[in-house]
């Protein structure tokens, strides 16, 4: 299952443009046991988030409704692992904030530390905008 569709956000303080978002379907199963059980079974949709020639991917697992995870990024067509200048890029702002919108509250990234994911905080609420 595939779907794609432009989506505007505007978000106070970064620069306006249009990302284009595209989510797949991936089911990953090992083949059933006698029992019909299965050795391994996963279900998630991998996000794209794109403007221009530059991407980032995030994953998120359907028995965890409210996480995803960004994975990597890729520029002209070359995949790249994600880097902590990334945090600040206006498309990865925006794709957060895409997200959250739709109730992914749990965001992390592949930073390849610890166990591999570092969290993500709110943008919004880690630096509210003053008031004038």
């Amino acid at each position: 299952m595939e779907y794609a569709f432009g989506v505007p956000l505007f978000l106070p303080g970064l620069n306006h443009f249009q990302m284009h978002v595209i989510c797949t379907y991936h089911l990953d199963a090992s083949e059933p046991d006698e029992a019909g059980f299965h050795d391994y079974h996963y279900e998630y949709y991998i996000y794209q988030f794109s403007e221009g020639d530059e991407s980032f991917f995030a994953r998120s697992y359907t028995d965890e409704p409210h996480g995803a995870h960004f994975l990597n990024a890729e520029k002209a067509g070359r995949s790249r692992p994600l880097t902590t200048k990334d945090s600040g890029a206006p498309l990865f702002l925006e794709a957060q904030a895409y997200l959250r919108q739709a109730g992914k509250t749990e965001l992390s990234w592949l930073s390849g530390k610890g166990n591999g994911y570092e969290p993500l905080q709110n943008p919004v609420i880690q630096d509210p905008i003053k008031q004038r």
